[in-house]
């Protein structure tokens, strides 16, 4: 039932949509993410404090992008290129994030070790990612972050020494909106089109020049 849903999503229905456009000739894919928590609103539990946590990190979203491949010029603008998908898992994370659905709707569980669980599996998981395009210093890449929430951000930027722009666009999702789950990384997408655009660029300059 959670499959493709959360805050993991956003990321992974891009490898799901590039894969299906690389393989079906002309494809577009669109891809829709949509999310409501107001399902795990209730009553402040003192016992599972945790939940008012996840109650106060996040909200309601929806966003959606179309991904193909082979774009026809003079008739599509592409605005991103997505060149490779990855994924890990990280050791010991089982039940740090958790989310049970109840007939009084669904409740979050997080644990407090999340954010230092990220960030000190996080240059891992990026050089095994990176290795094939021999890529090793994360302030020359291109950074959209799902932002759980403002201490794991921290965390990261930490851990990997990145400037402090690399992370903007995250952060002021997560000012402006809070977390949305899988909607989360199409707003951030959207967050730094605008941006280049209010700055005449003629790219997003992330990723493309």
């Amino acid at each position: 039932m959670f499959y493709h849903q959360g805050c993991f999503a956003g990321g992974m229905v891009f490898r799901l949509a590039k894969d299906l456009a690389e393989n079906n000739i002309d494809a577009r894919v669109i891809v829709v993410c949509s999310e409501i928590t107001v399902v795990t609103f209730r009553g402040s539990d003192k016992t599972h404090f945790d939940n008012l946590v996840g109650q106060a990190l996040f909200g309601d979203g929806a966003s959606a992008i179309i991904v193909g491949a082979d774009p026809i010029l003079g008739l599509e603008k592409p605005l991103f290129e997505l060149v490779s998908t990855a994924q890990t898992v990280l050791p010991n994370s089982n039940g740090s994030i958790e989310g049970h659905l109840h007939e009084v709707g669904l409740t979050f569980h997080l644990c407090r070790d999340v954010p230092e669980l990220i960030s000190k599996n996080i240059e891992k998981s990026l050089v095994e990612a990176f290795k094939p395009l021999e890529i090793s210093d994360w302030n020359l890449i291109f950074w959209i972050m799902h932002p759980i929430g403002p201490e794991i951000l921290n965390q990261v930027e930490t851990k990997l020494g990145l400037e402090p722009e690399k992370l903007s666009g995250t952060r002021q999702v997560l000012a402006e909106y809070v977390n949305m789950s899988s909607a989360c990384v199409l707003f951030i997408l959207d967050e730094i089109r605008k941006k280049s655009a209010e700055n005449g660029l003629k790219t997003t300059r992330e990723g493309l020049d």
